[in-house]
């Protein structure tokens, strides 16, 4: 609709039945005595939708008919066919001669829609300066030595005699907590994703309450050499001796450690192990939660940078023992397709084929019935497995980011607007107290050197009286209570600062340049 965005999934979905019912050939067939017009077998329907499917971009070529076959299961289940005698659900579509027929009413399936656009209130928030937490007392830490500003610095930063600069903030910030970081990588990481997505907004996509923070930072920094995830509790891992299959297949023929005797058709039951225990998992290894999110990444496949940078992003939101077993089934796929000295693992069926179909279901799949999970999930994986070497890489430029925030918070600034200078590297020593005895001691603290500045304007002996006047009315109208503490009474100011000295105009003045210069006499008078 015109007010909202759909999810791809559901277009595929709905755009798959259109194709069919639109396409499919329908005629009369003879059976049970009779004949039932606008009709077909579902060998026919196999035959028809399997091609269609195959020439379908959003598929491709590596579909197969067992594929197909089960697609036709679930549009029986949910009415977008029924066999002649109008049942639907519970009957299995088989392909062979029995007869079906279309509904009269309509199999779409409808989907909620989300916003075009909404702000940005379901990301999480990212921690800022002001943010404020409440610490607790460091004692018996002594106080580390304070930078020292000379009075040329303070006048060239501060410049309140010009009335350039009006205030200053000093701004501290507290030791940041492993929570923290983990909450940063969080909301970062969920922003990066939909910036590449190309979403507005990820609402029906990913609910960020499903994304943690602990996990992806787990999966950036707590790699081994090769970048697999390392696990801390061995309990999530997989079995010693489905790791010993894999790795028997992946580097066949040097990867029997366990010296077990070869005989003809060993390999397969290898590979049969390492099947049974991956199609057992309760849930595929991108999980439920992030189905959505990988059903958008199918729309970026042309553009192979693009998708393998949305990979690399959503494979970090992963759980971390999902991230590892995905490591390596993605890495086993790839060896034992490019393997030239494995020997054929199946009869009928070429070795990429047999994998994609094999486990394409264990990576990728909807926890709703009318979907068309396994087949995207086969796009989805043959992608996956031609680039596994790429997608599990941390994306550089969101590396940069989260670093270069961090780096941010961890600084102890000090900002004086309009200038350029800051001593973020100083060091302080910092002990919480309450906002209310943070304000007083601000008026405090930044007396001792305004003092030493109102000093120095007095002192100055070079500055024309006129401009030390209008420098000190600034300064006057700036800092007020300092300077009232510096000239309590007219008297104490007059006494230090020169008074402007009175011009006579120029008519009651006379000048005689003969004569020593001597006052008027009260008798005369002048007229201008």
């Amino acid at each position: 609709g015109c007010n909202g965005l759909v999810s791809p999934n559901s277009i595929s979905w709905n755009e798959t039945i259109k194709l069919f019912r639109g396409g499919m050939p329908l005629r009369r067939h003879w059976a049970h005595f009779r004949y039932y017009e606008c009709s077909f077998t579902g060998s026919e329907a196999v035959d028809y939708l399997h091609e269609l499917l195959r020439r379908n971009y959003n598929f491709g070529p590596e579909v197969t008919r067992y594929q197909t076959l089960q697609l036709l299961r679930k549009f029986l289940k949910a009415h977008v066919v029924e066999d002649i005698k109008g049942r639907h659900g519970t009957e299995d579509f088989v392909d062979n001669g029995h007869l079906y027929r279309f509904p009269t009413s309509s199999p779409l399936k409808s989907f909620p829609t989300r916003p075009l656009l909404r702000d940005s209130s379901d990301l999480p928030r990212l921690i800022r300066w002001d943010d404020y937490e409440e610490l607790p007392q460091r004692e018996n830490i002594a106080p580390l030595k304070s930078s020292v500003m000379t009075s040329d610095l303070w006048n060239k930063r501060h410049s309140v005699a010009i009335g350039d600069v009006n205030e200053c903030k000093l701004i501290r910030r507290k030791e940041i907590t492993p929570k923290q970081v983990d909450h940063i990588w969080k909301t970062m990481t969920v922003a990066h994703l939909q910036s590449v997505l190309g979403l507005q907004s990820l609402d029906g996509v990913l609910n960020p309450a499903h994304v943690n923070g602990k996990h992806i930072v787990h999966n950036v920094f707590s790699v081994n050499k090769t970048g697999i995830v390392v696990l801390e509790n061995k309990a999530e891992d997989m079995p010693y001796w489905v790791a010993s299959a894999m790795k028997c297949l992946a580097n066949w023929p040097n990867g029997n450690e366990s010296k077990q005797p070869l005989y003809p058709g060993f390999e397969r039951d290898v590979l049969r192990t390492v099947a049974d225990y991956f199609q057992r998992l309760k849930e595929p290894l991108l999980t439920f939660h992030l189905y959505e999110v990988f059903v958008n990444i199918l729309s970026l496949l042309h553009e192979q940078q693009e998708a393998a940078e949305a990979l690399q992003v959503s494979c970090l939101l992963l759980p971390p023992p999902n991230r590892r077993r995905l490591q390596l089934l993605m890495r086993l796929m790839a060896r034992v397709c490019q393997n030239p000295h494995l020997p054929p693992l199946n009869d009928a069926i070429a070795t990429r084929t047999l994998m994609v179909q094999m486990f394409s279901h264990c990576v990728l799949g909807s926890v709703d019935e009318m979907d068309l999970d396994e087949l995207l999930a086969t796009k989805l994986v043959i992608f996956m497995m031609e680039h596994h070497n790429t997608i599990f890489q941390v994306p550089s430029k969101l590396r940069c980011q989260v670093e270069e925030h961090l780096s941010h918070l961890k600084r102890v600034q000090i900002k004086y607007a309009g200038s350029e200078t800051d001593f973020s590297a100083s060091p302080a020593f910092c002990k919480q107290i309450s906002r209310v005895e943070c304000e007083e001691r601000t008026v405090i603290g930044t007396q001792t050197p305004l003092q030493a500045l109102l000093e120095g304007l007095i002192a100055d002996k070079e500055l024309p009286a006129k401009d030390k006047r209008k420098r000190l009315k600034q300064f006057q109208r700036s800092y007020p209570e300092v300077y009232r503490s510096r000239f309590p009474t007219e008297e104490s100011k007059a006494a230090v600062v020169p008074e402007k000295t009175p011009r006579l105009k120029p008519h009651l003045m006379f000048f005689n340049l003969k004569k020593p210069f001597q006052p008027f006499q009260r008798s005369w008078s002048f007229r201008a």
